[in-house]
C-alpha cells in the first residue's frame, strides 16, 4: 500500500530537525536489512526516541512501526497521525492484540520498532528488558537489531523541561549487528544477549559524544556513574 502519511512526516522531522540545528553521528546503518521482517530495539531516554531510530532506518528505505502505550492513540493530535503510519497501540494490561499485530506485521517483511524497557530511564541508563522483543523474534523468524541513543534526553525527557530552541545538541545514534533469536534458546537468554549488545552500543555512543555539560547546572543528563547528576541508576537497573 501507498504511504501518504509517514514519509510527509519524516519529512517535517528532518525540518525541524535542521531547524534546531541538530548534529547527527550515525553509524551502523548498514545493519538494517533492506527488506525483510526485524525487530529493532533501542533504549529509551527520551520523548522523541522514536523519530531518531526512524531516521536511523531510513538509509535503508525502510520505515519502522512502532509498538506504542494506547494512550498516544487516542490523542487528538498523535492518534490518527500514529494509526495512518500504521504504529501499533499497546494496552498494557492486555498485551495480546498489540502481540499478535506486531507478530502479523513482522510476518509480512515489516520492521517493528521496540523500547524494552517499557518506560524511559530517568537515570539515563540502561533498565530491565522485558522478553516481548526476542519472543516476537523467534516467532517470526527475524533478527534483532540493537540500536543505541544519546543525547536525545537533552531535547525532552521525563522529569525536564523541552528543549526545542537552536540549542545545536548533538544526537549520536548507533546500530549494531543483528542478534539472531533462535526459536531454540530461552527467550530471556536472548534478551540478555541483547541487552549486552544495546549496552555496548550505547557506552560507544557515550565515548563519541562531542560535548560535555556546560556547568554543573548542566549535569543533569550525564548518569550518576559517569560523574552526572541523573537520579541513581540505583533507582532502576544498574549499567553492567
Amino acid at each position: 500500500m501507498a504511504e501518504f502519511v509517514y514519509p510527509p512526516v519524516i519529512g517535517a522531522a528532518r525540518t525541524l530537525f535542521k531547524t534546531l540545528d541538530l548534529k547527527f553521528d550515525v553509524a551502523g546503518t548498514e545493519h538494517i536489512p533492506r527488506r525483510g521482517g526485524a525487530v529493532l530495539v533501542s533504549n529509551h531516554i527520551g520523548y522523541l526516541d522514536f523519530v531518531f531510530c526512524g531516521l536511523a532506518a531510513r538509509p535503508a528505505k525502510r520505515l519502522v512501526r512502532f509498538m506504542a502505550k494506547e494512550s498516544v492513540f487516542r490523542h487528538k493530535v498523535s492518534g490518527p497521525l500514529m494509526r495512518a503510519m500504521k504504529h501499533i497501540p499497546v494496552d498494557r494490561t492486555q498485551g495480546t492484540h498489540a502481540y499478535k499485530h506486531a507478530l502479523s506485521a513482522l510476518r509480512s517483511g515489516e520492521i517493528i520498532g521496540v523500547f524494552p524497557e517499557a518506560t524511559i530511564s530517568e537515570s539515563f541508563t540502561l533498565k530491565n528488558f522485558k522478553s516481548g522483543a526476542a519472543r516476537l523474534a523467534q516467532e517470526a523468524g527475524v533478527p534483532l537489531l540493537p540500536m543505541a541513543l544519546w543525547g536525545t534526553q537533552r531535547l525532552w525527557t521525563k522529569g525536564h523541561k523541552r528543549q526545542l530552541g537552536r540549542h545545536h545538541f548533538p544526537i549520536t545514534i548507533r546500530v549494531g549487528e543483528p542478534v539472531e533469536a533462535d526459536p531454540a534458546d530461552q527467550a530471556e537468554k536472548i534478551t540478555d544477549r541483547l541487552r549486552a549488545r544495546v549496552q555496548d552500543l550505547l557506552e560507544a555512543a557515550q565515548r563519541a559524544y562531542p560535548v560535555r555539560p556546560r556547568d554543573a547546572e548542566d549535569t543533569w543528563w550525564i548518569p550518576a556513574h559517569l560523574g552526572g547528576t541523573a537520579p541513581s541508576a540505583a533507582l532502576g537497573c544498574p549499567p553492567t
